[in-house]
């Protein structure tokens, strides 16, 4: 499959994964799983044919990894960036030290007023090293990597989460345990 094809189907798949279930006529159970079946009729459907094979590429080949099967590959799910109401069963926790968000220069007045928000998703996405928070934040312009002070946040009483993709999750941070980094 060919980079912009694999793109295309990447973006409509987080879409109704993360987003919009309901508008292909899915479900997600508990834990955020989808019958493969059912994605890939639900795709058919709507305009955006989809072989198993190319599903299993894409799952594979995702540098972010947002996407995994179940261990049976009859379920697939969004690893996170939910903004639908969903358990994924994800259990606590303990974060590294540090932690890291990418986000770009526009955005710092409210983070530094009110931390990072979980906004429209469940929660707020960190990084665990400077490279990925670098390619997160230059998604939307030049990016600027913020240092969160996990340990420090986690003693605090904050509950964090690791994703099935390395990406960790807490519902907030706010503006003390920020510390931006400059190159």
């Amino acid at each position: 499959m060919n980079k912009s094809r694999k793109v295309s189907l990447s973006k409509f798949l987080s879409k109704y994964l993360r987003h919009e279930p309901e508008m292909l006529g899915l479900h997600l159970s508990e834990g955020g799983w989808v019958a493969v079946a059912d994605l890939l009729e639900a795709c058919q459907r709507h305009g955006q044919a989809l072989t198993h094979l190319e599903l299993s590429e894409i799952v594979a080949d995702s540098d972010k990894k947002r996407f995994a099967f179940d261990a049976t590959g009859t379920l697939i799910r969004a690893q996170q960036g939910h903004s639908v109401s969903v358990d994924l069963q994800l259990a606590p926790a303990t974060p590294p030290a540090v932690l890291y968000h990418g986000t770009v220069g526009a955005a710092l007045a409210a983070i530094r007023r009110e931390g990072l928000q979980k906004m429209n998703r469940h929660h707020v996405h960190l990084s665990p090293d400077v490279e990925t928070a670098r390619r997160v934040g230059a998604r939307r312009g030049k990016p600027v990597i913020l240092a969160v002070d996990a340990a420090a946040l986690h003693s605090a009483g904050a509950v964090f989460y690791e994703s099935g993709n390395g990406v960790w999750l807490v519902d907030q941070v706010p503006p003390s345990y920020l510390r931006e980094l400059t190159d």
